[in-house]
């Protein structure tokens, strides 16, 4: 009887550690390598910003982070594999303005729903765009842009990484708040964009930070405004569009860890704690500011409700810009 009553007393334990959160589970979490999937190729910003901070996440785990590059769809494909991973907070995901702020409107149907799939860590950081223009155009700043675009309706093109990409809604987000009319010429990549910038086949593009930062510094291309709501300690000088004339306006690219949904609230909560940590070590935020990106952290439900604001926010302007790819 005593024995029963022993084993009866240890399963109402048991059942009772693991209905507040399992907290043994992140006591001992991570015992393993843990995975976070970057949906776009080797070598981008989101590439970047994830290894800066893997390698300082080894130090404090004493365990692997493995960055896995996973490309495709506009980042619907790395998205997809996480969200269908197991939830225990060893397959994590990278996710962007794309991801979790563009894809849901920009698509006619995603494998995976932004909100209900995931479970929000912490925004991770930020990276502005900037406004470049060719030498030869006579704008020297926003208002003086708008009165060009406002002579010259149409006549002045902006290029873009690609239909419905965060550099195109960029402009096509400046043309509505700003009253004038761009044309938007799609390139398949910010590469090829760059060289038609370059040469003066196009006058602007709204481009981020990482990619213009070589072409600003040489005085090839002329910076005239960053597309953030706050200066960017990366060109302190530079105005915001925002208080250059545009009230209103603002366009970030965001990198932001999500954990499958389901994953423990104990397991989200340590890797929450962890990844805040990392990222506020000086020597991270300095590796980040180099690369253009500006290091944010903040709580999983802070996170979380961006994420709500960003869905809204970009459905009225892609449906304004009436992009779709299918």
């Amino acid at each position: 009887m005593n024995r029963t009553l022993k084993t009866a007393a240890m399963f109402a334990l048991a059942l009772a550690a693991w209905l507040t959160g399992n907290p043994g589970v992140a006591q001992t979490y991570p015992s393993k390598p843990v995975r976070v999937v970057v949906p776009f190729a080797a070598g981008g910003t989101t590439d970047i910003v994830t290894r800066i901070l893997a390698q300082r996440m080894e130090e404090i785990w004493g365990q692997q982070l493995v960055v896995d590059n996973r490309p495709g769809a506009g980042g619907n494909i790395g998205s997809e594999i996480v969200a269908r991973s197991p939830a225990d907070g060893y397959t994590l995901l990278m996710a962007t303005v794309a991801t979790h702020g563009i894809n849901a409107s920009l698509y006619r149907k995603i494998p995976y729903d932004p909100v209900a799939d995931f479970a929000p860590i912490t925004l991770v950081a930020s990276t502005p765009s900037v406004v470049m223009l060719h030498p030869s155009i006579p704008a020297n700043s926003i208002k003086e842009l708008i009165a060009l675009a406002k002579a010259k309706p149409g006549e002045l093109n902006f290029g873009s990484s690609g239909n419905g990409s965060s550099h195109h809604l960029a402009g096509e987000l400046f043309d509505s708040l700003a009253g004038v009319k761009m044309t938007h010429v799609p390139y398949k990549g910010t590469a090829a964009a760059l060289v038609d910038l370059l040469g003066g086949r196009i006058q602007l593009t709204f481009d981020t930070l990482p990619s213009a930062m070589p072409y600003v510094k040489g005085g090839k291309l002329k910076a005239i405004a960053v597309t953030s709501a706050k200066r960017t300690r990366s060109l302190p000088d530079l105005p915001t569009i925002a208080e250059a004339g545009v009230p209103g306006y603002e366009v970030t690219s965001w990198y932001g860890l999500l954990a499958p949904a389901g994953t423990p609230p104990d397991i989200v909560k340590k890797l929450n704690a962890d990844f805040v940590r990392a990222i506020r070590i000086p020597e991270v935020s300095e590796k980040m500011i180099e690369a253009g990106a500006e290091p944010v952290a903040n709580t999983s439900e802070q996170f979380a409700e961006f994420i709500r604001s960003e869905l809204k926010k970009w459905a009225v302007v892609v449906q304004g810009s009436a992009a779709r790819v299918d």
